[in-house]
C-alpha cells in the first residue's frame, strides 16, 4: 500500500564556493540554487518603500532580501566574503560581483581569441598533436558563448 506523506521538497545541491575563477558557471549554479530556494526575485528587485507598502510587506521583503544576500556570501571564498560583505542588498551584491567578473570574462574571452588567431602549426610536432590543441582552442571559444561559422 503506497503512503499518502508528501514527498519533503529538495533544494539544488549548494554551488561550491566562488573563488574569483569560472564566474559563469559558479553564477549559472548560484542562481539555480537560488531559484530552488525562490529567492532568485531579490537578485533584481529594489526594496519596496516604506511610506508606501504595509509594514508587514516590507519586513518579510527585508527577510528575504537579507537570506538570499547570505546564500550567496556563503558561496563565496573567505577572501570574496570579506570584500562583498558590505553590501547592504542581494540585488547590489550580486551587480557588483557580476560587474567584476563579467569584465574579466571579457578579457578572458580576448585572450581566446588571440590565441585563436595566432595559432600556428609547426614541423617540430606531430600533426595529430596539433589538430587536438588547435580542437581544445576551439572547445575553449564554444565554452565562452561564441561561435565560428562552418565555412570558417
Amino acid at each position: 500500500m503506497a503512503s499518502s506523506s508528501a514527498m519533503p521538497v529538495t533544494h539544488g545541491e549548494k554551488p561550491e564556493k566562488f573563488s574569483g575563477l569560472d564566474f559563469k558557471r559558479w553564477q549559472q549554479k548560484m542562481l539555480f540554487y537560488l531559484t530552488t530556494l525562490n529567492l532568485a526575485k531579490f537578485l533584481s528587485e529594489d526594496s519596496p518603500s516604506k511610506n508606501g507598502e504595509d509594514e508587514a510587506v516590507v519586513e518579510a521583503w527585508n527577510k528575504s532580501d537579507f537570506l538570499c544576500k547570505n546564500y550567496i556570501l556563503n558561496g563565496l571564498d573567505n577572501t570574496l566574503y570579506n570584500v562583498y560583505s558590505p553590501m547592504k542588498t542581494a540585488k547590489e551584491l550580486w551587480e557588483s560581483l557580476d560587474k567584476k567578473y563579467k569584465a574579466e570574462d571579457a578579457g578572458l574571452k580576448k585572450f581566446i581569441v588571440g590565441r585563436f588567431l595566432e595559432y600556428k602549426m609547426v614541423d617540430s610536432k606531430t600533426v595529430v598533436s596539433q589538430v587536438q590543441e588547435f580542437q581544445l582552442i576551439l572547445h575553449d571559444i564554444m565554452s565562452e558563448g561564441m561561435s565560428l561559422s562552418e565555412s570558417f
